[in-house]
């Protein structure tokens, strides 16, 4: 008959735990060369805010600050560059952004206060910066 006892670990000898081979250091690949070309920039393109006779300057600012989140010392600069050199850049970075941050601007439309005087949406334009 077999031993009942023969399946037990002995208590003296702690768990019998098997003992895996020594694990060889895994090949690293070489580096091969990529035929893929590296992924380029996406080029900076500008929101360029145009002067306006019509909006007024309160109007404007406080659009700058809202679309923007400026304060109104910036805000204040940006709309007293477009008003004195016909145009200011008030926001780079990638064009869909530029795009829907010229389009927020836009949607704001006219100043209420200078509607009546024939005030148009801001007149704001997304272009290409040069490299």
């Amino acid at each position: 008959m077999p031993d009942d006892n023969a399946h037990e670990a002995n208590p003296n000898e702690g768990p019998a735990v098997a003992q895996a081979p020594p694990r060889a250091e895994p090949k690293r690949p070489t580096a091969r060369p990529s035929n893929k070309p590296n992924p380029k920039t996406l080029p900076p393109h500008a929101v360029v805010l145009h002067n306006d006779p019509k909006n007024g300057f309160d109007f404007v600012i406080t659009s700058l600050m809202k679309v923007f989140g400026y304060n109104a010392l910036r805000a204040f600069k940006l709309t007293t560059t477009a008003h004195l050199k016909g145009r200011s850049i008030v926001w780079t970075g990638h064009k869909e952004y530029a795009e829907l941050k010229a389009q927020q601007l836009k949607a704001r439309g006219p100043d209420p206060v200078m509607k009546a005087k024939g005030a148009r949406p801001l007149n704001v334009t997304v272009e290409l910066l040069p490299k």
